[in-house]
């Protein structure tokens, strides 16, 4: 049973003011690879998602050896993005876990738990001190709800309908709360690495 990892990273960062994603930490590393790096560390397959024009992310993945598909719907939002990165790994994977590229923080073994909760019909997500976080995995019976979705809209509406579904796995890693869309975001964030 393949379980992996669709990466979420085709947004525009308005928020932030530039592309956030490149932009470096404190150990010099850009956000997107310290992101990246926690998933390589559990061990997990993983799909990033960019922008349909985010040709200079692509190279920079490519060399480091990240699958990366650029998403034709990107500019429609985070839930067409989430869209196409499902139809890329439908056939191939049993259930996946949504990540998001500004979360360099989780920890390998959070994501390997909730890779390990995943059964059939299930939804697992992680919480922090009773707060829901991210990544938040899918056992494959939820890829056509995941296919239908367009516009801004994530997988909310999905957890929100199916309530008896969803296993809340309560986990001591503030990392599935803390994510960057501000540069104060960023300053924060380097002294937690």
């Amino acid at each position: 049973m393949t379980i992996g990892v669709i990466m979420l990273a085709g947004g525009c960062a308005s928020r932030f003011g530039a592309d956030k994603r490149l932009t470096p930490l404190a150990d010099g590393r850009p956000l997107i690879l310290a992101a990246i790096d926690k998933v390589r560390r559990a061990g997990l397959p993983l799909l990033v998602c960019l922008g349909s024009d985010d040709y200079d992310t692509e190279q920079l993945l490519a060399v480091e050896g990240v699958r990366c598909c650029r998403c034709r719907d990107s500019a429609r939002g985070m839930g067409a993005t989430l869209a196409n990165g499902i139809a890329t790994i439908q056939a191939a994977w049993s259930g996946v876990l949504v990540g998001l590229a500004d979360m360099p923080l989780i920890r390998p073994e959070t994501y390997l738990l909730i890779s390990n909760s995943l059964g059939p019909g299930t939804i697992a997500a992680p919480s922090c001190n009773k707060k829901r976080g991210h990544p938040v995995g899918f056992d494959r019976s939820y890829f056509p709800e995941l296919l239908a979705l367009s516009g801004d809209r994530g997988a909310r509406g999905i957890l929100d309908a199916n309530p008896g579904a969803v296993l809340d796995l309560e986990v001591d890693d503030p990392g599935v709360l803390i994510d960057v869309d501000v540069p104060a975001d960023l300053r924060a964030l380097d002294n937690l690495l």
